[in-house]
C-alpha cells in the first residue's frame, strides 16, 4: 500500500538536507557568561548532585542563563519558567520538579547541557532535560511543518502519540502542560493574536491528556484559554452574556450558598460550600452541541458542596433533593460509576426558590482534590525509584503507594492512547517510536526501527537508494536503533538498489514489515528481469539457429499460447517450456510428416469442419466452442441465426439445453472424409504445483506429437499446498488418440487427473 508518508515525502526522495535538534529560543548561541562543561567542573566523586539540588539553587542557576532572552513564542525565557515552577507548585509538584522547569530553559544555554546538568543536579534531572527538550522540538516542527489540513490532522494524531510515547515519565508530561498553560495565558495578558495551530494543538492535545489526567484544573484554564484564542467572537459573546447578569448572578448564587449551607447545618452534615466557577469553553460546547439558548445551560449557577467522607456525601444529596425540586434526567453518580480518568462527584441539577436552574456536585476533599489536580493529587514523584531527589529513601508503605500511583497513570495514559487512535492502531504506545525529517515532518515507525526503515518509510525509491544516514546531524550505523524524537536524514545514491545483506535478521537493519517487503520485492523484480534475459537470449539463439530471425517475438508467443513474449521469455527462462516445443512452431512440416504426426498442414476455413450434413450440401458449418467435437465423438447440428449450422456433441448440455428449447432447429449430422481436417480439443489437467510442471506436461505433448496452440493456468494455495489448473486446446485429426496422450499427462509427477473436457 503506498500510504500518505510518499506523497508527504517526494520532495525528500531526491535530496534531504541534515537539520539538528535546533534550541527553544530565538538565540542559537549561549548569551555571554554561559556555563561550559569546563567552567562548571564535575562534582565531587564523593557527593550525590541529587542531594545538593534545592529550588533556590535551580533557580539561581537558571536566572543568570535566562534573562534577556525569549522563547521562541515571543516569551520572556525567565518569566515564562518562573510561570511554569509555579503552576507545578500550585498543582501540589514538589520542590525538585519545579526545579526541573528551571533547568529545561537553561539547557538550550549551554553548551554541553548533558554532562553539565548531570554534573550538578545528577543522571535523573539529565535525563528529564533530555527527554522534555526532545518533546518540544518535535511539537515545534510539527506547527512549522507547513502542512495541509489533511496531512496536519496526521501530523497532530502523531504528536498525541508521540506524548505518550514520551509519557513513560509522568515529570515530562507535567512540565508540558505547565509550560502550554503558560504560554496561553502570557498570549491572553499580551492580548496578542496567537498561533491558530498552537491554540488548537493546546486544545486538542495537551487539554484531552488533562482531562484524561484527571488534572481538571489545568484542562479547563487551557480549554478556555484556547476558546478565547481562536473564538475570541464568540468567547467575548458569552463573557458579556456572563457580565450582564453578574450582579443578580452573584446575589442569586450567595442567597443559594448559605440558604443550602443551612439546610446541610440542619440536617447534621458539616460541609464546605462554594460557587463553582464557570468555565466558558464547557457553557459554549453545551449551546452548540444541544443548540441551546444561553438562557437553558443548566451549570450557569452552580455549587460545589466538600463533605468528609462517601457517606455524607449521599446524606448531603438526600438533604438536597429534599429541600429543592429536581429536574427529571440530571442526575449522575460518579461516585458508584467513575468516569475513565478517576474523576468522582455526585452531580444533580435542582430548581432554586426563584424556579432557575443550580447544578449542585458534591463530593469528599480528597475526590475534589484529584477532580483539580488529578494524578498530581496523589503521584509519588516525592520519590524516584526507591531514592528520592534528595536521596532520601522511601519506606515500604511509600514504595507501595508509588508503584499503584504510577500502575494508575499508566492505564489512564494507554486508556487516552487507545480513545484517539485510529481502528488499526490498538498497538500500546510503547510499540512505536516517532521521529522527525529534517522537514520537520513526524514519522511513525516500529520501536527498535532503523535509518533504512526511515527511509523506506518516505518513499519506496528513497530507501533502495539509501546508502547512510545521520541522527541528530552525527553519522551513525544504518542499523542503529532510532529514538523518539531525533531528526534522522537519509544519504542516498543517484541510483542503485538495496543490499542483501538488509534482509538478515540478525544483522538487524529493517524492523518494518513494510520495509522488508519492499526489499524483497526489489530482488524478484531484478530475479525476473534475469529470467526473461535468459530466456530472450535463448529464443533469439534458436530464431537464428533455424534462420527465422524475422519471426516477430509477439508473433512467436501468441502461437505457443502466451500473452506477450515477455511471458514467453519467464517461462523458457524458468525451463518451463522446452526449445523442443518452439520448433516445432518454427519448423514447416513436410505432408508425409504431418500425416505420421498428425500436425495441422492446413487451417480449416469456415465450411471446412469436416462435417457433412444429411441431405443437405454446401451448408456453412462450424464447431462449437463448448465441447470442441471431434471425430469419433456422436456429433449433432443446430441451425443458427446467420452462422449456420453449429456442431455440437450430442451430450454437450448446452446443445440439449437448445435442443429442448427449439427441437425444430435439430439436424443431422456426420462426419465426412476430409483427410487433411484437424480438431481442437480442449484437455484439462489438475495438478500439485512445482517448477517446471508446465515444461514437463509440454514435453509430453511434443513427444506425442500433438500440437498444443494454447494454454491457460492458474495457481492457488489451498492448505499450505500449492495446486495448478491447467488447459491446454490441442489440435487432433482424432478424438480417440486422446487416450494415449492423456494416460501420459496423467504419468507426469504432481498430475493428479487429465481429462478431455
Amino acid at each position: 500500500m503506498k500510504t500518505r508518508n510518499d506523497a508527504l515525502a517526494a520532495a525528500e526522495a531526491s535530496a534531504i538536507v541534515a537539520a539538528t535538534a535546533g534550541p527553544l529560543v530565538d538565540a542559537t548561541d549561549p548569551p555571554a557568561g554561559a556555563a561550559s562543561a569546563r567552567e562548571t567542573g564535575p562534582a565531587s566523586r564523593d557527593s550525590d548532585p541529587s542531594a545538593a539540588v534545592t529550588l533556590p539553587v535551580a533557580r539561581a542557576f537558571a536566572e543568570q542563563l535566562l534573562v534577556g532572552h525569549h522563547l521562541d513564542t515571543g516569551e520572556p525565557a525567565w518569566s515564562h519558567a518562573e510561570g511554569v515552577a509555579d503552576i507545578l507548585r500550585v498543582l501540589g509538584a514538589v520542590e525538585p520538579l519545579q526545579a526541573a522547569a528551571y533547568l529545561v530553559y537553561a539547557a538550550d544555554f549551554l553548551q554541553e547541557p548533558g554532562p553539565i546538568i548531570e554534573r550538578r543536579f545528577g543522571r535523573s534531572f539529565s535525563q528529564l532535560v533530555e527527554l522534555t527538550r526532545r518533546l518540544v522540538q518535535v511539537q515545534r516542527a510539527a506547527r512549522e511543518a507547513g502542512l495541509e489540513d489533511q496531512d496536519r490532522a496526521l501530523q497532530t494524531e502523531r504528536v498525541r502519540k508521540m506524548l505518550l510515547a514520551f509519557s513513560r515519565d509522568l515529570r515530562v508530561v507535567l512540565l508540558r502542560l505547565a509550560s502550554r498553560l503558560q504560554t496561553l495565558r502570557w498570549y491572553a495578558a499580551q492580548r496578542k493574536p496567537c498561533p491558530p495551530v498552537l491554540a488548537l494543538e493546546s486544545r486538542e492535545v495537551f487539554a484531552a491528556l488533562a482531562n484524561r489526567l484527571g488534572i481538571g484544573q489545568v484542562k479547563w484554564e487551557l480549554e478556555d484559554l484556547a476558546f478565547r484564542l481562536l473564538e475570541p467572537e464568540h468567547y467575548h459573546a458569552i463573557a458579556r452574556r456572563l457580565d450582564q447578569t453578574r450582579s443578580a448572578r452573584e446575589l442569586a448564587v450567595d442567597f443559594v450558598r448559605h440558604q443550602l449551607a443551612g439546610e446541610l447545618r440542619r440536617a447534621g452534615i458539616e460541609a464546605d460550600v462554594a460557587g463553582r466557577p464557570k468555565h466558558l469553553y464547557s457553557i459554549w460546547k453545551k449551546m452548540r452541541g444541544k443548540q441551546l439558548a444561553f438562557e437553558q445551560v443548566l451549570d450557569v449557577r452552580a455549587m460545589r458542596v466538600i463533605v468528609a467522607d462517601v457517606q455524607a456525601c449521599y446524606a448531603a444529596l438526600a438533604a438536597v433533593h429534599a429541600r429543592y425540586p429536581q429536574v427529571a434526567g440530571e442526575f449522575d453518580d460518579y461516585i458508584a460509576r467513575p468516569k475513565p480518568n478517576g474523576y468522582q462527584s455526585l452531580h444533580t441539577v435542582v430548581r432554586g426558590d426563584d424556579g432557575l436552574p443550580v447544578e449542585v456536585q458534591i463530593r469528599t476533599a480528597q475526590m475534589h482534590a484529584h477532580a483539580e489536580q488529578g494524578v498530581a493529587a496523589h503521584w509519588a514523584y516525592k520519590e524516584a525509584g526507591t531514592k528520592g531527589y534528595a536521596g532520601v529513601h522511601a519506606d515500604a508503605l511509600a514504595a507501595e503507594r508509588l508503584a499503584q500511583a504510577r500502575k494508575a497513570v499508566m492505564q489512564q495514559l494507554l486508556a487516552w492512547e487507545r480513545d484517539l487512535s485510529a481502528p488499526e492502531g490498538q498497538r500500546h504506545a510503547d510499540d512505536r517510536i516517532y521521529v522527525l525529517t529534517p522537514q520537520s515532518t513526524v514519522v511513525d515507525l516500529p520501536e527498535g526501527a532503523t535509518p533504512v526503515d526511515f527511509a523506506y518509510s518516505l518513499h519506496t525509491d528513497l530507501g533502495h537508494r539509501c546508502r547512510g544516514a545521520k541522527v541528530d546531524g552525527v553519522l551513525v550505523p544504518l542499523n542503529t536503533p532510532l529514538r523518539n524524537g531525533q531528526t534522522v536524514e537519509v544519504v542516498a545514491a543517484k541510483e542503485g538498489g538495496p543490499s542483501l545483506d538488509w534482509l538478515n535478521a540478525e544483522l538487524g537493519y529493517l524492523r518494518s514489515p513494510r520495509s522488508r517487503s519492499k526489499v524483497r520485492a526489489w530482488f524478484n523484480a531484478q530475479q525476473l528481469q534475469q529470467t526473461m534475459a535468459r530466456g530472450r537470449e535463448a529464443i533469439e539463439r534458436l530464431l537464428q539457429r533455424e534462420g527465422r530471425t524475422a519471426v516477430k517475438h509477439d508473433d512467436l508467443a501468441a502461437q505457443l499460447g502466451f500473452k506477450d513474449a515477455e511471458a514467453l521469455f519467464e517461462v523458457v527462462g524458468k525451463d518451463e517450456v522446452s526449445l523442443r516445443q518452439v520448433e516445432a512452431v518454427l519448423r514447416p512440416a513436410t505432408p508425409e510428416e504431418g500425416a505420421a504426426r498428425g500436425v495441422l498442414l492446413r487451417r480449416s476455413k469456415a465450411g471446412d469442419s469436416g462435417v457433412l450434413v444429411v441431405g443437405v450440401e454446401s451448408l456453412l458449418t462450424n464447431l462449437a466452442r463448448c465441447c470442441r467435437p471431434a471425430p469419433p465423438d456422436a456429433i449433432s447440428g443446430f441451425v443458427t441465426r446467420g452462422k449456420g449450422v453449429a456442431i455440437h456433441r450430442q451430450g454437450c448440455s448446452n446443445f440439449l439445453h437448445l435442443a429442448q428449447r427449439t427441437p425444430d432447429r435439430v439436424i443431422p449430422v456426420a462426419w465426412g472424409m476430409a483427410a487433411e481436417a484437424v480438431y481442437p480439443v480442449d484437455v484439462a489437467v489438475e495438478a500439485i504445483d512445482r517448477q517446471g510442471l508446465l515444461r514437463d506436461i509440454s514435453d509430453v505433448f511434443t513427444r506425442e506429437k500433438v500440437n498444443v496452440t494454447g494454454v491457460k493456468t492458474s495457481s492457488v494455495r489451498d492448505r499450505g499446498q500449492a495446486r495448478a489448473w491447467m488447459t491446454f486446446t490441442v489440435e487432433v485429426a482424432n478424438a480417440s488418440r486422446l487416450s494415449q496422450v492423456l494416460r501420459q499427462v496423467s504419468a507426469v509427477q504432481g498430475v493428479q487427473q487429465a481429462r478431455r473436457r
